[in-house]
């Protein structure tokens, strides 16, 4: 953390403690817990096998390695962002503020939105989806049908969860973060306790031959642990809500990020070193699957019954932090006045938080790999990529506040971020990256038509 003598950012509405406003009642822990049940959540439970088919062997490790290098380079980013713009929403006023709220930031703050209108219902919902394929560890005849309707019918309940005050919200986001933490502790002391090496480290031949399929395959595996780790920028979605968030919210963000690394490393170890990794790849209950080889049927439910609580959890807080994205827009007048309202008595938005819940559950009707893909390179194409240069243009305009937290070695750690989410991008399937496309220039069409009706920039005639 470093002083500054320069001019703070004041939030989009009243002070922080308005009635207008939502109110700052979360901590430290309610913000890290939040973050680690985003991160860890579903995702490692269910995508080790996705990692070890994008590579072919437990050479995909090296997947989960420079995930989370570009990881921590990233959370210098939003560390900075966050600390410097402490609101609800948090990417949408990243982008007014850097690029200028009334013209261009105004344009990269809407398609921001129009992103998150839908990815985030896809990320809330691979989360659900991913959990109710443990289900099938405890009710094997389940069939698809009726894991989609279990996965939406999750969705629907977290949103009634969610209908409440965040204090009540960040005890419940710490007892079961704490939980999830103990249940990887677990698996992680068994791992070690029957680690074999041999297995953990079967590679096939030619795993490292630097070849085209080679760098694709690394670049898919990369975007899978991107995926894994995601949701240690979620404190920034609730900035609004954090207290003391110059100093809590850059500590929650990069001290998730290495607990969940440690975690990560481990936790593919343990299971690599006890499930042959050929078996590993067809699993789709990978980490119960783990644990039955070590205790039998009753050692793969015990686990599997912590996986589904993990998997719940991380919907819980994504929701929590995507269901502020619309509310902060139509806050700031550039989305429909409902979506602005708070609850008279929680001052938690309403509108926003049931739209988001009920698309989520609409939206586990996709499947889980398309739901993976799609989250990452949408946001790697645009918001990653504009959050790196949002760090340069704020920094220009010198719109810190005293206490904000500033980056080491800048401007490296920003170099790094581009050039990593670049290589996820140029590695993804040409289909994912035209849906990417068709995202922005979509979201740009309808920026302009109501830009057009209301006589705003750009077609704004005085």
């Amino acid at each position: 953390m470093v002083a500054s003598p320069t001019v703070s950012v004041k939030p989009p509405s009243a002070s922080p403690n308005s009635p207008a406003a939502p109110v700052r009642a979360i901590g430290f822990w309610g913000g890290l817990s939040a973050n680690l049940l985003n991160m860890i959540g579903i995702g490692p439970f269910i995508t080790i096998p996705l990692m070890l088919s994008a590579m072919g062997g437990p050479q995909a490790l090296l997947g989960w390695g420079l995930g989370a290098i570009l990881c921590a380079f990233d959370g210098l980013v939003w560390a900075e962002l966050g600390s410097a713009l402490p609101h609800s929403g948090g990417t949408y006023h990243y982008l007014r503020e850097a690029f200028g709220s009334a013209k261009l930031g105004r344009l990269f703050g809407f398609i921001f939105l129009w992103q998150s209108l839908l990815l985030g219902p896809l990320a809330i919902a691979s989360a659900a989806v991913g959990s109710a394929a443990y289900t099938t560890f405890l009710f094997p005849h389940l069939h698809a049908g009726q894991l989609t309707a279990i996965a939406a019918v999750v969705c629907l309940v977290n949103t009634a969860l969610l209908y409440r005050d965040v204090g009540s919200i960040e005890r419940l986001s710490i007892t079961v973060g704490a939980l999830v933490v103990a249940s990887l502790g677990w698996i992680l002391v068994n791992g070690a306790v029957h680690f074999n090496a041999k297995l953990a480290f079967d590679f096939p031949a030619g795993a490292f031959h630097l070849n085209h399929a080679f760098w694709v395959g690394l670049g898919a595996a990369t975007l899978i642990g991107v995926y894994d780790y995601g949701g240690y920028n979620n404190v920034c979605m609730i900035g609004g809500e954090i207290k003391t968030p110059q100093k809590t919210i850059p500590a929650a963000v990069l001290i998730s990020i290495a607990v969940v690394a440690a975690l990560y490393v481990g936790l593919n170890l343990s299971i690599l070193g006890v499930v042959p990794w050929r078996a590993a790849m067809q699993s789709r209950t990978i980490a119960a699957d783990f644990m039955q080889t070590l205790y039998g049927r009753s050692g793969g439910i015990v686990v599997a019954i912590m996986i589904l609580i993990a998997g719940w959890g991380g919907g819980v807080a994504c929701l929590l932090g995507y269901s502020r994205i619309p509310y902060a827009a139509a806050a700031c007048g550039d989305f429909f006045k409902v979506f602005a309202r708070l609850h008279p008595k929680g001052r938690f938005p309403t509108v926003s938080l049931v739209f988001i819940g009920v698309a989520s559950a609409v939206a586990c009707f996709i499947s889980l790999q398309a739901l993976i893909d799609a989250t990452i390179v949408i946001q790697a194409m645009f918001q990653f990529l504009l959050q790196c240069l949002a760090v340069v243009m704020l920094r220009r305009r010198r719109l810190e506040g005293p206490q904000t937290f500033r980056m080491p070695l800048y401007p490296l750690p920003l170099i790094i971020t581009a050039l990593g989410w670049l290589y996820i991008v140029v590695t993804s399937p040409p289909a994912q990256i035209a849906i990417g496309a068709s995202v922005f220039l979509t979201g740009a069409a309808a920026f302009l038509i109501r830009a057009r009706i209301q006589g705003t920039w750009p077609f704004r005639t005085a």
